[in-house]
Protein backbone atom coordinates (compact mmCIF):
# COMPACT_ATOMS: atom_id res chain seq x y z
CA UNK A 1 0.00 0.00 0.00
CA UNK A 2 1.22 3.51 -0.76
CA UNK A 3 2.48 5.49 2.27
CA UNK A 4 1.13 8.72 3.66
CA UNK A 5 3.61 11.56 3.03
CA UNK A 6 4.37 13.83 5.99
CA UNK A 7 5.90 17.16 4.94
CA UNK A 8 7.89 18.54 7.88
CA UNK A 9 9.70 21.87 7.51
CA UNK A 10 11.27 22.54 10.92
CA UNK A 11 13.16 20.17 13.21
CA UNK A 12 11.10 21.23 16.24
CA UNK A 13 7.75 21.04 14.41
CA UNK A 14 7.30 17.33 14.02
CA UNK A 15 4.11 15.27 13.61
CA UNK A 16 3.82 14.64 17.36
CA UNK A 17 0.61 12.86 18.40
CA UNK A 18 -0.31 12.44 14.73
CA UNK A 19 2.66 10.14 14.23
CA UNK A 20 1.52 8.07 17.22
CA UNK A 21 -1.90 7.75 15.62
CA UNK A 22 -0.50 6.60 12.28
CA UNK A 23 1.63 3.97 14.00
CA UNK A 24 -1.28 2.73 16.12
CA UNK A 25 -3.39 2.39 12.99
CA UNK A 26 -0.53 0.64 11.18
CA UNK A 27 -0.62 3.26 8.41
CA UNK A 28 2.61 3.33 6.42
CA UNK A 29 4.17 6.79 6.21
CA UNK A 30 7.25 8.58 4.93
CA UNK A 31 8.75 11.76 6.37
CA UNK A 32 9.86 14.41 3.85
CA UNK A 33 11.62 17.75 4.40
CA UNK A 34 11.03 19.99 1.34
CA UNK A 35 12.61 22.99 3.06
CA UNK A 36 15.95 21.25 3.66
CA UNK A 37 15.86 19.32 0.38
CA UNK A 38 14.91 22.38 -1.66
CA UNK A 39 12.09 20.65 -3.49
CA UNK A 40 8.93 18.60 -3.00
CA UNK A 41 7.50 15.58 -4.86
CA UNK A 42 5.42 16.35 -7.94
CA UNK A 43 2.78 13.63 -8.15
CA UNK A 44 0.36 13.17 -5.25
CA UNK A 45 -0.71 9.80 -6.68
CA UNK A 46 2.51 8.32 -5.29
CA UNK A 47 0.97 8.63 -1.82
CA UNK A 48 -2.11 7.45 0.04
CA UNK A 49 -2.48 10.85 1.68
CA UNK A 50 -0.46 14.02 2.28
CA UNK A 51 0.07 15.73 5.65
CA UNK A 52 1.60 19.22 5.68
CA UNK A 53 2.98 20.54 8.97
CA UNK A 54 3.89 24.04 10.13
CA UNK A 55 6.83 26.20 9.10
CA UNK A 56 8.63 29.37 10.11
CA UNK A 57 8.25 30.47 6.49
CA UNK A 58 5.29 32.31 4.99
CA UNK A 59 3.19 30.49 2.40
CA UNK A 60 3.54 33.51 0.07
CA UNK A 61 7.35 33.40 -0.06
CA UNK A 62 8.82 32.94 -3.52
CA UNK A 63 10.88 29.81 -2.88
CA UNK A 64 11.21 26.79 -5.13
CA UNK A 65 10.21 24.26 -2.50
CA UNK A 66 7.10 26.27 -1.59
CA UNK A 67 6.09 26.41 -5.26
CA UNK A 68 6.75 22.66 -5.55
CA UNK A 69 4.65 22.00 -2.47
CA UNK A 70 1.77 24.05 -3.82
CA UNK A 71 1.91 22.08 -7.08
CA UNK A 72 1.91 18.82 -5.11
CA UNK A 73 -1.24 19.90 -3.27
CA UNK A 74 -2.86 20.91 -6.56
CA UNK A 75 -2.06 17.40 -7.80
CA UNK A 76 -3.71 16.01 -4.65
CA UNK A 77 -6.81 18.10 -5.28
CA UNK A 78 -6.94 17.00 -8.91
CA UNK A 79 -6.61 13.30 -8.09
CA UNK A 80 -8.50 13.35 -4.75
CA UNK A 81 -5.55 12.29 -2.61
CA UNK A 82 -6.57 13.34 0.95
CA UNK A 83 -4.65 16.31 2.40
CA UNK A 84 -4.34 17.30 6.08
CA UNK A 85 -2.86 20.76 6.62
CA UNK A 86 -1.65 22.27 9.90
CA UNK A 87 -1.09 26.05 10.14
CA UNK A 88 1.40 26.70 7.29
CA UNK A 89 0.04 23.52 5.73
CA UNK A 90 -3.48 24.90 5.91
CA UNK A 91 -2.36 28.10 4.22
CA UNK A 92 -0.63 26.08 1.50
CA UNK A 93 -3.79 24.06 0.87
CA UNK A 94 -5.79 27.29 0.66
CA UNK A 95 -3.30 28.66 -1.89
CA UNK A 96 -3.48 25.43 -3.89
CA UNK A 97 -7.24 25.97 -4.09
CA UNK A 98 -6.74 29.48 -5.43
CA UNK A 99 -7.45 31.31 -2.15
CA UNK A 100 -5.48 34.25 -0.74
CA UNK A 101 -3.15 34.12 2.25
CA UNK A 102 -2.47 37.39 4.04
CA UNK A 103 -1.48 38.90 7.38
CA UNK A 104 -3.97 38.32 10.18
CA UNK A 105 -5.01 41.54 12.00
CA UNK A 106 -2.94 40.36 14.99
CA UNK A 107 -0.56 37.51 15.84
CA UNK A 108 -2.18 34.41 17.30
CA UNK A 109 0.24 32.73 19.70
CA UNK A 110 -0.68 30.44 22.58
CA UNK A 111 -3.86 28.74 23.69
CA UNK A 112 -7.19 30.11 22.51
CA UNK A 113 -10.77 28.99 22.21
CA UNK A 114 -12.20 28.04 18.83
CA UNK A 115 -15.82 27.54 17.91
CA UNK A 116 -16.56 24.41 15.89
CA UNK A 117 -19.30 24.46 13.29
CA UNK A 118 -22.13 21.88 13.39
CA UNK A 119 -20.75 20.38 10.17
CA UNK A 120 -17.35 19.74 11.78
CA UNK A 121 -18.89 18.55 15.04
CA UNK A 122 -20.60 15.76 13.16
CA UNK A 123 -17.76 15.04 10.74
CA UNK A 124 -15.01 14.90 13.37
CA UNK A 125 -17.02 13.96 16.48
CA UNK A 126 -16.02 17.18 18.24
CA UNK A 127 -17.70 19.45 20.80
CA UNK A 128 -19.03 22.91 19.94
CA UNK A 129 -15.95 24.58 21.46
CA UNK A 130 -12.35 23.58 22.08
CA UNK A 131 -8.97 25.02 23.07
CA UNK A 132 -6.44 25.03 20.23
CA UNK A 133 -2.70 25.73 20.27
CA UNK A 134 -1.64 28.47 17.87
CA UNK A 135 1.52 30.10 16.60
CA UNK A 136 0.86 32.08 13.43
CA UNK A 137 0.80 35.58 11.94
CA UNK A 138 -1.07 34.90 8.70
CA UNK A 139 -4.56 33.75 7.82
CA UNK A 140 -6.27 32.34 4.73
CA UNK A 141 -9.35 32.89 2.64
CA UNK A 142 -11.88 30.05 2.34
CA UNK A 143 -13.05 29.44 -1.22
CA UNK A 144 -16.69 28.81 -2.11
CA UNK A 145 -15.79 25.17 -2.78
CA UNK A 146 -14.81 24.64 0.87
CA UNK A 147 -16.70 24.82 4.18
CA UNK A 148 -15.51 26.53 7.36
CA UNK A 149 -15.06 24.14 10.29
CA UNK A 150 -13.63 26.39 13.02
CA UNK A 151 -13.48 30.09 13.83
CA UNK A 152 -11.95 32.17 16.58
CA UNK A 153 -12.33 35.60 18.16
CA UNK A 154 -9.10 37.03 16.75
CA UNK A 155 -8.86 34.87 13.62
CA UNK A 156 -12.05 34.12 11.74
CA UNK A 157 -10.90 31.23 9.57
CA UNK A 158 -9.41 28.56 11.81
CA UNK A 159 -10.26 25.59 9.63
CA UNK A 160 -12.02 24.29 6.53
CA UNK A 161 -12.90 21.08 4.73
CA UNK A 162 -13.14 20.35 1.03
CA UNK A 163 -14.15 16.74 0.57
CA UNK A 164 -11.32 14.60 1.93
CA UNK A 165 -9.03 17.64 2.26
CA UNK A 166 -8.93 19.20 5.74
CA UNK A 167 -7.06 22.27 7.01
CA UNK A 168 -6.51 23.75 10.47
CA UNK A 169 -5.07 27.20 11.23
CA UNK A 170 -3.51 25.86 14.39
CA UNK A 171 -1.71 22.87 15.85
CA UNK A 172 -3.48 19.71 16.95
CA UNK A 173 -0.31 17.65 16.74
CA UNK A 174 1.83 19.28 19.44
CA UNK A 175 3.03 17.47 22.57
CA UNK A 176 4.06 18.80 25.95
CA UNK A 177 7.70 18.47 24.93
CA UNK A 178 7.25 20.26 21.60
CA UNK A 179 5.36 23.19 23.16
CA UNK A 180 8.18 23.65 25.66
CA UNK A 181 10.71 23.48 22.82
CA UNK A 182 8.80 26.06 20.77
CA UNK A 183 8.71 28.42 23.75
CA UNK A 184 12.44 27.97 24.23
CA UNK A 185 13.29 28.47 20.55
CA UNK A 186 10.88 31.40 20.27
CA UNK A 187 11.92 33.17 23.49
CA UNK A 188 12.84 36.44 21.79
CA UNK A 189 9.81 36.23 19.50
CA UNK A 190 7.47 35.92 22.47
CA UNK A 191 9.00 39.04 24.02
CA UNK A 192 8.47 41.05 20.84
CA UNK A 193 5.04 39.81 19.72
CA UNK A 194 2.14 41.97 20.83
CA UNK A 195 -1.62 41.84 20.58
CA UNK A 196 -4.77 40.56 22.26
CA UNK A 197 -4.16 36.97 21.05
CA UNK A 198 -0.52 36.68 22.16
CA UNK A 199 0.34 34.81 25.35
CA UNK A 200 3.60 34.95 27.27
CA UNK A 201 5.76 31.90 27.84
CA UNK A 202 4.42 31.64 31.40
CA UNK A 203 0.83 31.73 30.17
CA UNK A 204 1.49 29.10 27.51
CA UNK A 205 3.14 26.73 29.98
CA UNK A 206 0.61 27.24 32.78
CA UNK A 207 -1.45 24.06 33.20
CA UNK A 208 0.29 22.63 30.15
CA UNK A 209 -0.46 18.95 30.95
CA UNK A 210 -4.19 19.71 31.22
CA UNK A 211 -4.22 21.65 27.96
CA UNK A 212 -2.28 18.91 26.15
CA UNK A 213 -4.56 16.16 27.44
CA UNK A 214 -7.66 17.98 26.18
CA UNK A 215 -5.98 18.81 22.87
CA UNK A 216 -4.95 15.20 22.30
CA UNK A 217 -8.50 14.01 22.88
CA UNK A 218 -9.65 16.41 20.18
CA UNK A 219 -6.71 15.58 17.90
CA UNK A 220 -7.17 11.82 18.01
CA UNK A 221 -10.87 12.13 17.16
CA UNK A 222 -10.00 14.42 14.26
CA UNK A 223 -7.13 12.29 13.00
CA UNK A 224 -9.25 9.16 13.30
CA UNK A 225 -11.95 10.75 11.16
CA UNK A 226 -9.43 11.92 8.55
CA UNK A 227 -7.56 8.61 8.26
CA UNK A 228 -10.93 6.84 7.92
CA UNK A 229 -11.18 8.67 4.57
CA UNK A 230 -7.95 7.16 3.26
CA UNK A 231 -8.28 4.52 0.57
CA UNK A 232 -8.40 1.07 2.13
CA UNK A 233 -5.97 -1.71 1.14
CA UNK A 234 -7.47 -3.99 -1.51
CA UNK A 235 -7.56 -7.67 -0.60
CA UNK A 236 -6.53 -9.84 -3.52
CA UNK A 237 -7.66 -13.52 -3.39
CA UNK A 238 -4.68 -15.84 -3.32
CA UNK A 239 -4.84 -18.63 -5.88
CA UNK A 240 -4.69 -22.15 -4.49
CA UNK A 241 -1.22 -23.64 -4.58
CA UNK A 242 -0.41 -26.82 -6.50
CA UNK A 243 -0.15 -28.66 -3.19
CA UNK A 244 -3.65 -27.46 -2.17
CA UNK A 245 -5.06 -28.60 -5.52
CA UNK A 246 -3.48 -32.03 -5.15
CA UNK A 247 -4.79 -32.30 -1.58
CA UNK A 248 -8.27 -31.26 -2.77
CA UNK A 249 -8.26 -33.92 -5.50
CA UNK A 250 -7.15 -36.54 -2.97
CA UNK A 251 -9.99 -35.57 -0.64
CA UNK A 252 -12.48 -35.82 -3.48
CA UNK A 253 -11.15 -39.27 -4.36
CA UNK A 254 -11.49 -40.47 -0.77
CA UNK A 255 -15.09 -39.25 -0.58
CA UNK A 256 -15.87 -41.05 -3.83
CA UNK A 257 -14.43 -44.37 -2.57
CA UNK A 258 -16.26 -44.36 0.79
Amino acid sequence: MKPVAILQHEASQGPGILLDHLRQQDIAHVLLDPCAEGSAPADARDYRGIIVLGSNHCANEQLRWIDDERCLLQSALQHDVPVLGHCFGAQMLARAMGARVWRNPCPNIGWSQVHITPCAQQLMDLPAQAILFNWHYDTFEITQAATRTMYGQHCLNKGFVHGRHWAFQGHLEVTEASVRQWCSDGHDELLQAQGPAVQSKAQILAQLPLHIAALHTMALRTYGAWTANLDRPVSVPVAASTFDKIRLKSSDYLRMTL
